[in-house]
């Protein structure tokens, strides 16, 4: 018997749920129903649905009328890819409706609606899935399996560095991202999946958060200290943006102009925001410090205007270290090449024993967007999933684990004092 399911928000990241459910696991699943603030999005998810794998074209709801979507429908699960702010509203009301719920991460942006998603799991006995997709990425897997194994022993201390390129980085500061108030800022939207893979390695979860983050590089601003102008807030169609790096063209990508540009008067979103403009919110530049209830220790940062694309981590136990570098390519998401998220150009793992001799460790290829993991997510969502030793499913403590680490964060670089994870729940 096939389960059902039903979508909220039908931009850029929702492709990969819709697909999947129409292509791979359509023995399996049935999608019934779509929902969005925007029905141009709609009618495009449809029509990829339609031309690529020949499926009925499926009623759609506005966002006020996703309760009417849900008793008419009665889906088994529900999935949500709407913004982040809105993640707890429609998982509340799926729940509460009788319905269990996949939604893409972070699972909220702050301490009081993650207090409601609990309040309403604990009311309404459902389940909620968090789909952290990095977890399944073959090196990722193969760093849980080595800290599994003991190979350094009991870790003592994490080094992660995560680099944001002048095109993915940028990303974030041209769409609705670069308002704190909607995406909770990169270290509750983005860093969710590297605090996330530290719990996830260490088998441990956060207990005291210190940091530092500041706009350094993208905002009008700084431009104007650089003697940089750009005298436009968007760069579709402006002449001025023609030569400008950091500027996109929608209406040269068939999926940003007609997800995107051509919805525009529907709702008033701009995508192409210029990222040397005013009316940014969030950091560019971060570092975080945080002491785990194993006593491990990580030192993180995230600088999101790099050359390259990527993550170096070090992992320091007392038997040796193990080091990772993956370096990622480069995207614009909803650029119609969802394949190109996070796609792997090379990647390695060493291990530093003790008193050995240092290896290489082989790592599976994969192919597939980050790193190889979408596609086993995928399966563990929609399909037939084996036991899994790693545990890689990730639940809503799980994914209230990863947010509390950036939502402490955040509430440190506010105050400039260290965070208690344990105090931010009470």
């Amino acid at each position: 018997m096939k389960k059902t399911y039903v979508l909220v928000g039908t931009g850029g990241r929702s492709r990969l749920y819709y697909e999947a459910i129409a292509g791979d696991f359509k023995d399996c699943s049935q999608l019934l129903a779509i929902c969005d603030t925007n029905q141009t999005r709609m009618d495009y998810a449809n029509r990829i649905l339609h031309e690529k794998f020949n499926y009925p074209i499926l009623p759609s709801y506005k966002n006020n009328q996703f309760d009417d979507m849900i008793r008419k429908h009665q889906p088994d699960i529900v999935i949500v890819t709407s913004i982040d702010r809105t993640h707890h509203h429609y998982i509340v009301r799926a729940m509460e409706l009788g319905c269990d719920v996949i939604t893409e991460k972070p699972m909220t942006i702050d301490i009081e609606k993650l207090k409601i998603i609990f309040d309403a799991i604990e009311r309404t006995g459902r389940k909620l899935r968090v789909t952290f997709n990095y977890r399944y990425a073959p090196h990722s897997t193969k760093m849980r399996e080595l800290i599994m194994k003991g190979t350094v022993g009991n870790v003592h201390s994490v080094h992660f560095e995560w680099l944001l390129d002048t095109q993915h980085g940028a990303d974030y500061f041209r769409r609705w991202h670069r308002d704190k108030k909607n995406s909770g800022g990169l270290l509750v939207h983005k860093s969710t999946h590297h605090f996330d893979l530290i719990n996830f390695w260490l088998g441990t979860t956060p207990e005291l958060v210190f940091a530092q983050g500041a706009l350094m590089f993208y905002g009008k601003e700084n431009a104007e200290k650089r003697g940089e102008a750009r005298p436009y807030y968007r760069t579709t169609g402006v002449k001025e943006a023609e030569k400008d790096p950091f500027a996109i063209d929608m209406e040269s990508s068939e999926g940003l102009n007609d997800l995107y540009y051509k919805a525009e008067h529907e709702d008033g979103y701009l995508r192409d925001r210029c990222v040397f403009d005013d009316g940014i919110s969030i950091e560019d530049t971060l570092s975080v410090l945080v002491r785990y209830k194993n006593k491990a220790m990580l030192t993180y940062s995230l600088n999101a205007y790099m050359p390259w694309e990527g993550f170096r981590v070090a992992i320091n136990g007392d038997k040796g270290r193990i080091e990772m570098l993956v370096v990622e390519s480069s995207y614009v998401n909803a650029d119609g090449q969802k394949d190109h998220e996070g796609v792997v150009k090379s990647k390695t793992i060493k291990v530093f024993p003790m008193f050995g001799k240092p290896y290489d460790v082989d790592i599976n290829e994969a192919a597939g967007g980050h790193g190889g993991g979408d596609p086993v997510l995928l399966n563990d969502l929609f399909g037939t999933p084996e036991p899994d030793p790693f545990e890689r499913a990730a639940s809503h403590v799980d994914g209230a684990m990863s947010i509390l680490t950036g939502i402490a964060a955040n509430q440190s670089i506010h105050s400039e004092l260290p965070v208690k994870i344990d105090e931010l729940m009470i």
